[in-house]
């Protein structure tokens, strides 16, 4: 194969459409300080998402960085290791001191039980993350927050447009905040976004992702460069026209990995649990010991045939230099995040992957079973 197969790419509308955006970006002159395209964005994703207020970021690390300012978190936070590494960068960004817990085997999410047992006086919050856009367990999570007292923020980067029993799950936890990097299911470039549950925190955060400006003379908090462009917008806009019909073809990209995949001895597949309206945002599979090769054979295998498999999450996030010196970083007390980054692989999927590519995929594993 001599093509490069990504282990993602967005669905790009015909250049035509997004034409006129640019023109009446240059007709109004207006590129950023929440524009009319920023203005537009916000209220129809807010719509389309089920939630009742959301504010646009130029990134989601922003947004996380952020949103632990706007609540004012201190001390300690208990996180997952089984992350990207801006989860855990946000809360170094903010000095605050990362607790890594364990994870559930079944959906790769911050174990509850785990959670309960990490609490100390200087725990404030809890930042779990919506790993592969399958929920948390928001109502355990939630039911240990309320009894100690902490904050809960959900990173929900892989969960645009996710439902758990006919509701947004960015309607839990006290903020969840959202990317839209090019690579997620609904992008803008570059870009993100934090939901909030009233008016009164959209406008303390509005505040601090615009330098903390009030108004033209007014300053009200240490506030950070995070406003999203009118560029940007735009092209969420233009997204937003096509995503149902990039969602649906996803979901016939997972359904024939899963055909293909559950036939074949050692390989392990990650299910959708009761309830849940996924996304399709990613497509994660176990290499476990009884496969013919070991993840990072099969993860060479793909590599030498110019598919970018992705070993995601590999290392685990306490394993990196700035967090290995913590007490909750020892992998020894993570034996399940630890065993997981070690199988696991995420093959590629997006809209426009061709079935023969996907066929393809699927004949070099079973080659690796023999």
């Amino acid at each position: 194969m001599s093509k490069v197969i990504p282990v993602t790419s967005p669905l790009l509308p015909p250049l035509e459409e997004f034409i006129p955006y640019l023109e009446q970006m240059w007709e109004s002159r207006r590129l950023t300080n929440a524009g009319p395209f920023h203005e537009q964005l916000e209220e129809a994703l807010a719509e389309y998402l089920g939630v009742d207020h959301l504010c646009l970021f130029a990134n989601g690390t922003l947004a996380l960085v952020t949103a632990l300012q706007a609540l004012r978190i201190t001390g300690e936070v208990i996180t997952t290791p089984y992350s990207f590494v801006a989860t855990a960068h946000s809360l170094l960004w903010n000095d605050l001191a990362p607790v890594f817990v364990d994870i559930d085997p079944v959906t790769c999410n911050l174990d509850p039980a785990s959670i309960e047992k990490a609490i100390t006086p200087k725990t404030s919050a809890i930042l779990p993350v919506h790993c592969y856009g399958t929920p948390c367990d928001v109502k355990r999570i939630q039911a240990i927050a309320d009894n100690y007292g902490l904050k809960v923020i959900y990173d929900a980067a892989h969960t645009f447009g996710v439902r758990q029993d006919g509701t947004s799950v960015l309607r839990h936890g006290d903020l969840s905040i959202l990317s839209f990097h090019a690579t997620k299911v609904f992008n803008t470039f570059e870009g993100g976004a934090i939901v909030c549950p009233d008016a009164k925190t959209k406008k303390r955060i509005d505040y601090l992702k615009n330098f903390g400006f009030a108004d033209e003379v007014t300053v009200v908090a240490p506030g950070i460069n995070g406003k999203m462009s009118e560029i940007n917008a735009a092209f969420g806009l233009l997204q937003l026209k096509h995503i149902d019909r990039a969602l649906g073809m996803r979901q016939r990209i997972d359904q024939r990995y899963r055909d293909a995949v559950s036939r074949i001895p050692g390989l392990e597949l990650f299910h959708h649990p009761k309830g849940h309206e996924p996304n399709y945002s990613y497509f994660p599979i176990l290499v476990t010991g009884q496969y013919g090769l070991d993840r990072d054979q099969v993860y060479t295998l793909m590599r030498d045939h110019n598919i970018l498999a992705r070993r995601y999450f590999y290392p685990l996030i306490c394993e990196f230099p700035m967090y290995r010196g913590l007490p909750s970083a020892d992998v020894s007390k993570l034996p399940v995040a630890k065993r997981i980054s070690s199988q696991i692989l995420c093959l590629p999927i997006y809209p426009d992957l061709p079935d023969e590519v996907v066929d393809t995929i699927c004949e070099l594993l079973r080659t690796g079973a023999r």
